[in-house]
């Protein structure tokens, strides 16, 4: 089994309260969704897609396609037993608690304030009508490993485990639903230089091993 390491949520905004989540997760438990929509043509000569012969050929197979952007399913482990044993008295008192509330800050709506602070749109600092709160999801970094992909937190799914005698938890399992900001944000740029390169250096390697074979 492997050992939990580290992974981090932080908001990327000039926020009130500062997000930040640090969590243990076992990487086996990370599901990576990604989905394209291919659009096809209505001629009867063809199944799936138009008669090609020449690898030239290939980009009038399908008449266009839609790439959806790319989704996480990630359940962190989140518990205070080491802090409690430790002595952290927010530990004993709160257990994760303060955790819990960070995701769900995260997942809630934010408004635009003064300075460009983006504070909870429930605090109802805003316009009192819907219309008038310029209401916007967080933009968060998901880093794992030495991945940082930004993300919108579009659910979360609780599983309390322990409770201290105040039926606080201490120990919770959560769901992460992230959803990848694809475009020319920097971290994005920066994490399709990586598939690149790494697709190279495997299309490198599975060459090297194919004619290796064959001598």
């Amino acid at each position: 089994m492997l050992n939990a390491v580290k992974g981090f949520l932080l908001e990327y905004a000039l926020a009130v309260p500062p997000l930040v989540l640090a969590f243990e997760f076992n990487p086996q438990q990370l599901t990576r969704n990604r989905s394209v929509t291919i659009t096809l043509g209505s001629t009867p000569a063809t199944r799936g897609g138009y008669d090609f012969f020449l690898p030239t050929e290939t980009p009038r197979v399908a008449q266009g396609v839609a790439v959806e952007p790319e989704s996480f399913d990630v359940e962190i482990l989140l518990d205070a037993t080491d802090r409690m044993n430790e002595g952290d008295a927010i530990a004993r008192t709160l257990g994760v608690e303060p955790e819990l509330a960070t995701l769900r800050s995260m997942v809630e709506p934010k408004t635009q304030g003064p300075g460009g602070v983006q504070m909870l749109a429930s605090l109802g600092l805003g316009g009192q009508r819907a219309f008038q709160r310029n209401e916007s999801a967080s933009v968060l970094l998901f880093v794992w490993g030495t991945h940082v992909l930004p993300v919108f937190l579009k659910g979360i799914d609780v599983t309390e485990s322990a409770h201290l005698p105040s039926l606080t938890p201490y120990r919770a399992t959560v769901k992460l639903s992230l959803q990848v900001i694809e475009g020319n944000n920097p971290f994005w740029l920066m994490e399709k230089v990586r598939q690149t390169g790494f697709a190279a250096l495997h299309t490198g390697q599975s060459a090297a091993a194919a004619i290796g074979g064959l001598l």
